[in-house]
């Protein structure tokens, strides 16, 4: 399909715009934010990603992209494709306040604002069409809103639901370029009645979900686009790929999608992981990212109101072989006390022989905190007038309140005035990430 084909952004006679759904995407947001606060870097290829040998690329400037670099290669693979582009290690930081710039200026044309990640979000605009216009006219304002707020540029797709606003603002990216991003058209539209006229001559790839197992699973069947998969019936899709996984192509190769825009999203984890630059093969240095890992973990958790039941862990060795190991707790926790105890019983268990490339701890099974019912060893170290030196037989309630302390002086000193010892690195104070703060490595 050629970028901005006019049959599909122009509705069909008599079409009502009964709901209106936004994607909206910044275009190379942390390269773009990188060349906006560093002048003598526009124009030039950009990476923002970690530099060393086990790097991997988290954004490239559209310069960098004419050379084939792109998000997700290793950084290596990236030099040698563009040698002369800039490497950037990026600044999480900064990139989250600029983030919520751009949420606050979405709002400001519908409460229902769901985001993707710090670049994107999807927008129901629906019921903002009175006040502001149908919803090629609030892509166009909100285009304009972003860039006056933050100078930055990002582009729009307007469809009746959720997975076409998606693939219609692909249609509206700018391209790549030696001298910098060919403007694409900015917003892109597909009308009411015009979805599969837009969707059938996309390849079978653009579909949610359909990976290289299931499209070679399709084109066993002679399926190459998305039209082939809707001239089929169900039960023919179905046979090749399975009872969920057909239902829900078929539906969407008929431009069927019925989510909702869900503005007030639960988390459904956290996690913390780290790339090193050398195999690491020592336990006592792993054991004391464990602890690291289990602190950030249980600081977000802490902020967000939640409580997990499950903890997990992530290992990745020096040949790229990668494990998880899970454990699902008795009483669901906030704690980086129950959640390093956890971690390190499930590293226990773990051969680091081989070397460990990535560790990473994480939290699932996220709810809202509930009464918990005190045990007899609870009644029995917490009981009035007692103390106990027994660090495992205190209860979470007690870390808990110990935590919340350590939260509010951090709120007032910063992140690393206070922590657990094993952190403190020799002439460096402490070792406390409370985010991924490289986590490209």
């Amino acid at each position: 399909m050629t970028r901005g084909t006019p049959d599909v952004s122009t509705p069909s006679p008599g079409a009502v715009w009964e709901r209106t759904i936004l994607h909206v995407d910044m275009d190379a947001f942390y390269a773009s934010v990188e060349q906006l606060r560093r002048p003598e870097l526009r124009g030039q290829p950009v990476i923002v990603g970690g530099e060393g040998r086990r790097g991997v690329v988290a954004a490239a400037s559209y310069e960098a992209r004419w050379f084939g670099v792109h998000s997700a290669m290793p950084s290596s693979r990236a030099k040698r494709l563009a040698p002369h582009a800039v490497f950037v290690p990026g600044d999480q930081a900064h990139y989250r306040e600029i983030s919520g710039r751009i949420m606050s200026a979405m709002k400001h044309y519908t409460p229902f604002v769901e985001p993707l990640s710090l670049d994107e979000a999807f927008l129901d605009v629906t019921a903002s069409q009175r006040l502001f216009g149908d919803g090629a006219q609030i892509a166009r304002s909100l285009r304009a809103s972003i860039y006056d707020e933050t100078g930055l540029w990002c582009s729009a797709g307007v469809a009746p639901n959720k997975f076409i606003a998606k693939l219609s603002s692909e249609q509206a990216k700018p391209s790549a370029s030696r001298d910098g991003p060919v403007p694409g058209p900015g917003v892109f539209v597909v009308a009411p009645g015009r979805e599969t006229d837009f969707l059938h001559p996309l390849p079978a790839r653009a579909l949610w979900g359909v990976g290289a197992a299931t499209m070679a699973k399709l084109e066993r069947i002679g399926i190459a686009t998305v039209g082939d998969i809707a001239a089929l019936d169900l039960a023919t899709v179905v046979a090749a790929v399975g009872k969920a996984t057909g239902r829900h192509l078929y539906a969407l190769a008929n431009g069927i999608d019925d989510r909702p825009v869900e503005p007030h999203q639960r988390a459904k984890s956290m996690s913390q992981e780290e790339t090193y630059s050398v195999d690491r093969h020592d336990r006592a240095e792993l054991e004391t990212e464990i602890v690291r890992m289990s602190d950030a973990v249980a600081g977000r958790l802490r902020k967000a109101e939640l409580h997990a039941r499950t903890i997990t862990i992530k290992v990745r060795f020096g040949d790229f072989r990668t494990i998880t190991r899970s454990a699902t707790i008795e009483q669901p926790t906030d704690t980086a006390t129950t959640i390093h105890r956890t971690a390190k019983r499930l590293l226990d268990e773990v051969d680091i022989a081989p070397g460990v490339r990535l560790l990473g701890v994480g939290a699932t099974g996220l709810d809202d905190p509930a009464p918990q019912q005190l045990t007899l060893e609870d009644m029995a170290t917490t009981g009035a007038g007692h103390e106990t030196t027994d660090t495992a037989a205190a209860s979470d309630a007690d870390w808990r309140l110990a935590e919340e302390a350590v939260d509010e002086i951090r709120k007032r000193f910063g992140s690393k005035a206070i922590g657990p010892a094993a952190l403190v690195e020799r002439g460096k104070g402490l070792g406390i990430r409370t985010q991924n703060e490289k986590p490209w490595g």
